[in-house]
C-alpha cells in the first residue's frame, strides 16, 4: 500500500467552520487528489505532510507510520521523509538554483556555499537541465526553471513520496504542457509515489491512475463533482 490516509480534522474561522473527514486507500503511485475549490484538497495534503495536525486518525505511506492520533505518534515534516512542492515553489530568493536544490542536503543552519560542489546536486543539475544557470538566483529564471529547480530540490533527498500542491497553476498555457510531460516522464523513470492536487482534467486525465474526489472536505463516490 503506497497511501494509507483515515483522518478528521475540523478548521474554523470565527463562526465558520469546516470539517475534513477523509478515508483513503491506495497502492498507485500516480494518485491525483481533485475537486471544486474550498473542497480540502490542499489542506488533506497538508495533513499528509505533516503541516497541518488532523483531531484523529491516521496517516501511513509505505510501511512508514507518520501519524497515529491514538498512539500519539506525530512526525515532524522533515521526518516523513516527503518533499512537498508548494504551488508558488517557495525558492530561497536569497541562494542561487545549485544552493537551492543542496538546501535539503545541508546540515545545520548554515546555507550551502554558493560554489560548492556536490556531485548530488550536480547529478540533478544535470537531470533538469540546469547546469547552465547554476548561479543565478530564481528572480532570474524562468517559471518553468523555477518549477524545475523546486522538483530538484524536493528529489535530491531521495523522498518516499512527492507531495504537489496545483504545480501547473501559475504557468501560461504552453509551459504547462511542456512541464506537465516533463513531470509524466520524470515519475516513470524514477517510480516515486506521487499525490498531485489539481482541479485541471487535463492533469487528472495524465495523472490519475488513482483519483480521489472531494467536496465540502468528504470523499464523493458515485455522485458528478459540482464544478
Amino acid at each position: 500500500m503506497q497511501f494509507d490516509v483515515d483522518i478528521r480534522k475540523t478548521l474554523r474561522s470565527g463562526r465558520r467552520a469546516f470539517c475534513l473527514e477523509v478515508q483513503w486507500q491506495t497502492g498507485s503511485q500516480r494518485n491525483v487528489i481533485t475537486g471544486p475549490s474550498g473542497s480540502g484538497k490542499s489542506q488533506l495534503l497538508k495533513a499528509i505532510a505533516g503541516l497541518v495536525r488532523p483531531d484523529s486518525g491516521h496517516v501511513r505511506v509505505g510501511s512508514g507510520l507518520l501519524f497515529d492520533a491514538k498512539a500519539g505518534v506525530d512526525l515532524k515534516p522533515q521526518a516523513r521523509g516527503l518533499a512537498y512542492l508548494f504551488q508558488d515553489y517557495a525558492l530561497f530568493p536569497h541562494l542561487n538554483v545549485r544552493q537551492n536544490i543542496g538546501f535539503g542536503l545541508a546540515r545545520g543552519w548554515l546555507n550551502p556555499p554558493a560554489h560548492a560542489r556536490q556531485a548530488t546536486v550536480d547529478h540533478w543539475l544535470e537531470i533538469f537541465q540546469l547546469t547552465a544557470v547554476a548561479q543565478q538566483f530564481p528572480d532570474e529564471l524562468s517559471g518553468g526553471q523555477r518549477q524545475r529547480v523546486a522538483l530538484a530540490r524536493a528529489l535530491v533527498v531521495r523522498p518516499r513520496a512527492l507531495l504537489l500542491d496545483e504545480p501547473f497553476a501559475a504557468l501560461d498555457p504552453a509551459l504547462r504542457i511542456r512541464m506537465r510531460a516533463e513531470l509524466d516522464a520524470l515519475q516513470r523513470r524514477l517510480q516515486v509515489p506521487m499525490i498531485l492536487v489539481t482541479h485541471d482534467p487535463e492533469d487528472v486525465r495524465l495523472f490519475g491512475e488513482q483519483v480521489l474526489q472531494l467536496q465540502d472536505g468528504a470523499v464523493v463516490q458515485g455522485k458528478r463533482l459540482e464544478q
